[in-house]
């Protein structure tokens, strides 16, 4: 069973081939679903997080350690849907948090013009220079968004195993292509993708308990897992919270070792 990812320009037909995926393979499927998880372990709205998962850089770079901490949110809650072993995730660039999983499929979606207008004409009512104005804005907000927070080109098509132009197919025909992927040997779960899976899934575990615990919370640290071994880095704001840090971290499920490479520091974000 594999992991579809699919990303897509605003209006191109990805969340309708998602849908019809969905059906197709009896996989569940989500979007805004996993904001509304990590908003919830965050302790922020689903409408904070996910605006300001779109904001542009200046307001990045006013708290950069937040950056961090809303991603390890989404990543957490994306992984946490993922572990089941099937599932179908369209928005907010899926493909690149789960880096290093063999079995997930990264879909790329796009789409003529015309079709993308028209569908912002219907879907929000707009008359044709403000659905084009419309489309422009929100693919220059992703540009932006995934250049800045993940140092990628979201267009650049060697982040994709496939892209599907909806101009010349329509969704059924598209699913189809993506249906038959699940089925090749190169996107099947094996022993090292599941372990990578387990990995990324405890180490966004092991962050979110230290930045939910009381006497951890708010520490800037990176955490790493690899079967079962963890390793800490980054800074915590006192020698209290430094002593902590392992405590929080073995309390995880999953985790047999803590190293941690942690030091003292004062780049706390509250």
């Amino acid at each position: 069973m594999s992991i579809i990812t699919i990303s897509r320009g605003t209006f191109s037909g990805g969340q309708a081939i998602a849908e019809y995926l969905a059906k197709r393979l009896d996989y569940p499927c989500v979007s805004r679903e996993v904001i509304q998880d990590a908003a919830r372990a965050s302790g922020d709205s689903p409408e904070e997080l996910a605006s300001a998962m779109k904001e542009a850089p200046p307001f990045w770079q006013q708290v950069p350690t937040k950056r961090m901490r809303y991603l390890n949110y989404v990543c957490s809650a994306l992984l946490e849907r993922a572990q089941g072993g099937k599932l179908i995730y369209h928005g907010h660039a899926g493909h690149l948090l789960l880096v290093g999983i063999s079995h997930v499929i990264r879909v790329r979606v796009i789409a003529d013009p015309e079709f993308r207008i028209a569908s912002a004409m219907e879907r929000h009512r707009l008359g044709r220079p403000e659905a084009i104005a419309h489309i422009h804005k929100m693919d220059e907000e992703r540009i932006r968004w995934t250049r800045f927070l993940y140092g990628k080109e979201w267009q650049d098509p060697a982040l994709y195993d496939v892209t599907l132009n909806l101009e010349r197919m329509g969704i059924a025909a598209a699913g189809e292509v993506v249906a038959r992927m699940t089925e090749l040997e190169e996107f099947q779960p094996t022993e090292e993708s599941r372990a990578a899976l387990e990995d990324l899934l405890i180490s966004t575990r092991v962050w979110a308990a230290i930045n939910r615990d009381e006497s951890t919370r708010g520490a800037n640290v990176r955490v790493t897992a690899r079967r079962g071994t963890v390793t800490v880095s980054g800074s915590v704001g006192s020698e209290k919270a430094l002593e902590a840090v392992p405590l929080v971290a073995r309390r995880v499920a999953g985790v047999k070792q803590v190293r941690c490479e942690a030091g003292m520091g004062s780049d706390w974000y509250w």
